[in-house]
């Protein structure tokens, strides 16, 4: 089969790799549809993501779907021919959890995940044309659901998640800053369970319209002097940039709540943070998702539509092509989807 396999910084290649085979308890899928994350598109130009370093060549891409094409001997509740889209993560050990963080398997360390390089031997992921997988991890999708969009049902997860975390939204007036890929996920997120108003802001108009489409009811560009709605009851704080934090506490109304979405630098910033005190904002994380995939995938059956967030699609060969498209910030992209298969 061919997959495409980051080899060091820059070096992305579309490597003859042998068919996999199914375990007794697995399934085996022909990937059709991958979708480019920030993970990928870190280890193709770091040869990093975060503190997971690329020690050997890793197949890249965990947002992934296709269709089952082969059972193991005890699988049971699924067909040959299904598509599905998967569950990435695998705990690793017991699975045993503090009392207090019981269910919370996101948080659950050491934890493997396709396509990472944070354990040696790294954990492919599933930019190729076949991928096993245990079972439990498989969710077939709905009647009407392509695969191209059941691909994306793992960064909806996220959002969902993240959504999830300040409690209902049902009526209530929401910011959501930073408008890419899951930031307009999380717009779409909070209109499918609730919200009243949904208020997304960037520094591109380009992300701005996409987040329209996605469901925000109003957008502001903050770059073109555009200023933060003031008293947002409920803020999700998609960019990462330690220079939004300021603004963003600012915006978020006395007594409200900000859900940090974006990945944060794991280094020193500076940024004002004196807000988060004198307004008494409640300022929480959202990290991965429990089992948010499966509402995800529900929420597709019942009509999200989340084809404005995909800006562009490659066949698996222009892998590389692919990537340059996701991080130049000139080529107007959101999502960018790989056609495998």
């Amino acid at each position: 089969m061919r997959a495409a396999v980051v080899h060091g910084p820059g070096d992305l290649r579309i490597d003859e790799l042998p068919d996999p085979q199914p375990g007794e308890d697995e399934v085996l899928i022909a990937v059709e549809w991958g979708g480019i994350c920030g993970s990928d598109t870190s280890y193709y130009r770091h040869g990093v993501s975060g503190t997971a370093q690329l020690r050997h060549p890793l197949v890249l891409g965990h947002e992934i779907a296709g269709r089952l094409v082969e059972l193991g001997t005890r699988v049971t509740g699924l067909e040959v021919g299904q598509p599905v889209t998967v569950h990435p993560a695998t705990l690793v050990g017991d699975g045993v959890m503090p009392e207090r963080l019981a269910g919370r398997t996101n948080l659950y360390t050491p934890s493997r995940y396709f396509g990472s390089a944070a354990f040696d031997p790294h954990t492919d992921g599933g930019f190729s044309g076949f991928r096993t997988a245990r079972a439990d991890q498989v969710r077939v999708l709905p009647d009407g659901v392509s695969t191209q969009h059941g691909a994306l049902a793992e960064p909806l997860g996220v959002a969902f998640h993240a959504v999830g975390r300040p409690g209902k939204l049902h009526g209530k007036t929401v910011l959501v800053n930073g408008a890419g890929p899951i930031g307009s996920l999380v717009v779409a997120a909070a209109k499918f369970c609730g919200a009243d108003t949904v208020i997304a802001s960037d520094v591109s108009d380009r992300a701005l319209e996409i987040a329209r489409r996605m469901g925000a009811d109003e957008t502001v560009n903050v770059a073109s002097g555009g200023t933060l709605p003031p008293d947002a009851e409920i803020v999700f704080e998609a960019s990462g940039s330690p220079r939004a934090l300021g603004p963003v506490l600012r915006a978020t109304a006395r007594g409200g709540t900000l859900v940090q979405v974006g990945n944060l630098p794991g280094s020193e910033i500076q940024t004002v943070l004196g807000d988060l005190v004198t307004r008494e904002i409640t300022w929480i994380g959202s990290y991965r998702f429990v089992d948010e995939i499966t509402d995800a995938v529900e929420a597709l059956g019942d009509g999200l539509d989340v084809s404005p967030l995909i800006t562009h699609t490659f066949e698996l060969e222009q892998a590389a092509e692919a990537m340059h498209a996701a991080l130049d910030p000139d080529s107007g992209s959101s999502k960018v989807m790989l056609h495998i298969g």
